[in-house]
């Protein structure tokens, strides 16, 4: 007889709890870096053309919601500057889930969306004003299940320069772009680990100073972009 995983307290929800406060463990300065070569666009291109035999490090985070699974998709917009970024957003404190962290651009999938793909450029359309026709899908990583039940399927994206963003203010408080090298090199993946409520949970992150702005890129974010460095390791 199967028995479903205890029911969390969200972490964020926590009385005093700061991702920032708690203890690095350590990073993996140890594993190499991207090289710069494989983070040009022919080079990603090539690589979900002829992926490589390998396998997600993070796929699901601890349940911490009581509800139904529902599919999701986040775009993974990488831009093609000189050096390519990844636009990344900050939720506003208001939502009911992931509320004031950086995430992704996305979010549920709707009954009208045909592909997880349309789902990523439908919200990112929404949320940031990136308008899809300024993207050019390169494919999916693994899914990436959180503790809320999404089902979230990353979809990789290179975007075309010289757009203007138009962030929806009940869902986006900013939005910002980091070097895509930055989050490939695994000297900048911190390692973190927290007990609540009996139960060990564990998580990277990849903190990145937006000027005098501290990102606090972690937890499912965190994970996915993880899960690319795989991908594009492998």
């Amino acid at each position: 007889m199967s028995t479903l995983p205890p029911v969390l307290t969200p972490l964020s929800r926590l009385p005093d709890f700061d991702p920032r406060r708690v203890p690095v463990l350590g990073t993996d300065a140890a594993l190499p870096p991207v090289a710069a070569e494989r983070l040009r666009p022919e080079a990603l291109q090539q690589r979900f053309l002829n992926p490589p035999s390998w396998a997600p490090e993070v796929t699901h985070e601890r349940r911490f919601a009581d509800r139904q699974p529902a599919h999701a998709s986040v775009l993974v917009p990488i831009v093609l500057r000189d050096d390519p970024t990844v636009l990344l957003t900050l939720r506003t404190t208001q939502l009911s889930t992931h509320s004031g962290q950086v995430a992704f651009p996305g979010g549920r999938m709707d009954d009208t969306d045909p592909t997880p793909a349309d789902t990523a450029l439908r919200e990112a359309e929404e949320e940031v004003g990136l308008a899809r026709h300024r993207v050019q899908v390169l494919g999916s990583l693994p899914l990436y299940t959180t503790g809320t039940a999404f089902m979230v399927t990353p979809v990789v994206g290179l975007v075309q320069p010289g757009f203007e963003l138009q962030l929806n203010p009940h869902e986006v408080a900013a939005a910002f772009e980091v070097p895509l090298s930055f989050l490939m090199n695994p000297a900048n993946h911190r390692r973190h680990a927290f007990e609540a409520e009996g139960v060990r949970r564990e998580w990277f992150s990849m903190p990145w100073m937006d000027g005098a702005d501290e990102r606090f890129i972690w937890g499912a974010t965190a994970g996915m972009l993880r899960n690319f460095y795989r991908f594009l390791s492998a």
